[in-house]
């Protein structure tokens, strides 16, 4: 386990952490999920209203719990990962910008060309 920032830790494709955080965010943007979340916090709803035992109320505030800590994990790893991506973009047009200035194109430009496809990458 690394502790880099994710948008740091480099090499040539992303983890398994992060295709699997890309998946489970497409899931979780979609319009089934959405549905799922309303069905859980009608079921929640429901027990409470119902007067059913105990063992039900724990678990649907245990299901919600669980999926709210596990949406959060991963909305904070995207967060991170845009974060930097846009940090390092804005960073290599700079450096293209006075680079262009100074006159001719070099090192600053390829990498420019480089980030601008980070978002694949990460």
């Amino acid at each position: 386990m690394t502790l880099q920032h994710p948008a740091d830790r480099g090499g040539a494709g992303r983890g398994k952490f992060e295709r699997f955080a890309e998946s489970v965010s497409t899931v979780t943007s979609s319009p089934a999920f959405f549905v799922f979340c309303l069905a859980l916090v009608s079921f929640t709803v429901a027990v409470h209203f119902a007067g059913i035992a105990t063992e039900w109320l724990l678990l649907a505030g245990d299901s919600m719990t669980a999926v709210t800590l596990l949406l959060l994990a991963l909305l904070k790893n995207s967060e991170l990962r845009a974060e930097r991506a846009i940090q390092r973009k804005l960073d290599a047009i700079a450096a293209a910008l006075l680079e262009a200035q100074e006159g001719e194109p070099g090192k600053a430009h390829e990498n420019l060309r480089d980030v601008i496809r980070m978002e694949e990458e990460i």
